[in-house]
């Protein structure tokens, strides 16, 4: 299983996946798992942010964007439940998603999507604004497996914080009330 490769196996399939398209990632939920190679401490399950949901629209303004959902953190192998429920799931954590601009800062995997959380319109104190995820497809022949890694921005410096493995869950909410610019 993905979410239990090593590190090294994480970063090779990282740097092998493909660019996912993000007109095929539009209007879907993925279910999420924060990566726990082995040997390294659980720190996402003690967390509580083991497991999660992102879903991906299209802003109004034309932008495609995302959000996150906290989940129940039940087993690996259980369903995922939005919290607080799946009818009304807490949409917290938005984010913008676009190619990786070589010239710009985030540039570790040109051939990824970048997500950036500092373009989601998240208040100042959230501290999601300063997460930068790339995103890629893990098998080109399987549009719904993605692996993903996170960066924590700070300043200048971009710290890796870890990966997370997607996989397309459910058809997401045709309308999201994301953040103001």
């Amino acid at each position: 299983m993905l979410a239990h490769a090593s590190r090294p196996e994480l970063e090779r399939a990282m740097q092998r996946g493909a660019t996912p398209d993000v007109e095929a990632l539009i209007g879907w939920e993925f279910r999420g798992i924060n990566a726990a190679p082995p040997g390294s401490p659980p720190i996402a399950r003690i967390v509580g942010i083991q497991k999660f949901v992102k879903g991906m629209f299209r802003a109004a303004d034309g932008r495609a964007m995302g959000y996150n959902s906290p989940c129940v953190q039940n087993a690996l192998d259980g369903r995922w439940h939005t919290r607080p429920s799946d009818e009304a799931p807490k949409r917290f954590g938005f984010y913008e998603l676009t190619a990786v601009d070589p010239t710009a800062r985030d540039n570790h995997y040109l051939h990824a999507l970048l997500i950036d959380y500092g373009k989601g319109g998240n208040p100042a104190w959230d501290i999601t604004g300063g997460l930068r995820d790339y995103l890629v497809q893990v098998d080109e022949h399987n549009p719904d497996l993605f692996l993903g890694k996170a960066y924590a921005a700070l300043g200048p410096a971009r710290l890796p914080l870890g990966f997370f493995v997607l996989e397309r869950f459910r058809r997401g909410p045709s309308s999201v009330d994301a953040p103001p610019r």
